[in-house]
């Protein structure tokens, strides 16, 4: 390998070529993954097949992605760990937004980021991410930024209630947030968030008819592919179900992959980036927040897609062409949480009738985590089937999900 592309890929010795200035990672070069968890073994997974290897480097020994990769054993914000990550790999990628910010500018100084920090600057941060959205031409719920108590009273008079009020960084599945319903919660929406030392922004609450999301990917080249919106159902503020096709108009699903392709070519995508969406009963599209990577609501490309989110991001950070996103089946994904596990491992070892009646396929995805904590995902169900209602008929009837 040449000088240059040794140091475009950090040393580890795969085969490179060069189209256009920009290294293409073939099969057998080494891909590294900051962040063990379900995420990066999936990817670990669509990537081995395609003749890639993987290291990963999170602190939880066999963690998930490191049960079917090399794991290096470290916090994410050991730098010599992280340095070591590097060597080993030839392109390095993440499963979490939340990199420390030091690893993040020693990695693109010493390796090859194709994601770069840029991305990861603004999506850490909702006040940014915002922003950014709103420079690529695309709708954002009305927000404000929040500095003291009293200037959360104003904003609150503003919106009306309810609203919503969120840390700017590190809140995911409903943490970090606070739904205020009535003036009286201001006072310790307030305090509960702020003791966190960080930036809090108010959003106001969006009526919306559904939720959706889009996952789309961008090469280093510029080539963007979306996939099919996915109608997303969240309880307690955990993704439930993701059924596909959305049951909302093909001009509403072309109009959301729109927005999608709008903001991974305004924000110089490289890899994935699933956008969130509300749809209003007007007809309205708002973006509510950004993922830069693999995301539980594209968990249904696994088998109902030509190529899953999973190997599209293998494909875009190594600079292949990207894969047909065509869908090949209707599909409903469902989450498996701590509490849905043992029912679920039941099911599985006799005879499933009421697939066979439905015409289903369950496809069942389990993350390798240890211990099953209420709430906690430990995997997912594809469920494949003639249609959409099919498949939550059978949802419905495993009973798995009502515990």
């Amino acid at each position: 390998m040449s000088n240059e592309a040794d140091k475009l890929t950090g040393g580890a010795g795969a085969s490179v070529r060069h189209s256009g200035g920009l290294p293409t990672l073939l099969p057998g070069s080494t891909i590294g993954i900051l962040g063990g968890g379900q995420l990066g073994r999936m990817m670990a997974n669509a990537g081995s097949a395609m003749g890639y290897r993987f290291v990963a480097l999170d602190p939880t020994p066999d963690a998930p992605a490191g049960q079917v990769a090399e794991q290096i054993v470290a916090a994410y914000d050991n730098r010599e760990a992280a340095r070591e990550l590097a060597e080993r790999s030839d392109v390095i990628t993440y499963e979490f937004e939340n990199v420390d910010a030091g690893v993040a500018a020693m990695l693109m100084a010493e390796s090859y980021v194709p994601q770069g920090s840029e991305l990861l600057y603004t999506t850490q941060h909702r006040l940014r991410e915002k922003q950014a959205i709103e420079a690529a031409g695309v709708r954002v719920a009305p927000y404000r930024e929040i500095v003291s108590e009293d200037g959360l009273r104003a904003a609150v008079a503003e919106f009306g209630t309810p609203c919503v009020l969120k840390t700017a960084t590190g809140g995911y599945d409903g943490k970090g947030q606070w739904v205020i319903r009535s003036e009286d919660e201001i006072g310790e929406a307030y305090e509960t968030l702020s003791r966190a030392g960080v930036q809090l922004v108010l959003e106001q609450f969006i009526r919306f008819e559904k939720e959706l999301s889009v996952i789309a990917a961008r090469s280093p080249q510029g080539e963007i592919k979306t996939f099919p919106p996915a109608e997303n159902i969240h309880v307690d503020n955990i993704l439930h179900l993701s059924i596909v096709p959305a049951r909302i108009g093909e001009d509403v699903q072309r109009e959301a992959q729109k927005l999608a392709v709008r903001i991974a070519e305004g924000l110089g995508v490289v890899g994935l980036i699933a956008v969130e969406l509300f749809y209003t009963a007007d007809g309205e599209l708002y973006v509510n927040e950004l993922a830069p990577r693999p995301h539980n609501s594209g968990h249904y490309t696994m088998e109902a897609c030509r190529t899953s989110q999973f190997e599209q991001h293998v494909r875009a950070i190594c600079n292949l062409p990207l894969g047909d996103t065509v869908l090949m089946s209707p599909v409903v994904m469902v989450n498996v949480l701590g509490q849905h596990v043992g029912p679920l491992l039941e099911r599985m070892a006799g005879r499933d009738e009421a697939a066979e009646r439905l015409g289903a396929a369950p496809k069942v995805h389990l993350y390798g985590k240890k211990e099953a904590v209420v709430k906690r995902k430990m995997g997912h169900v594809n469920v494949l089937a003639p249609d959409t209602d099919a498949a939550l008929r059978w949802i419905e009837e495993t009973k798995i999900w009502k515990v």
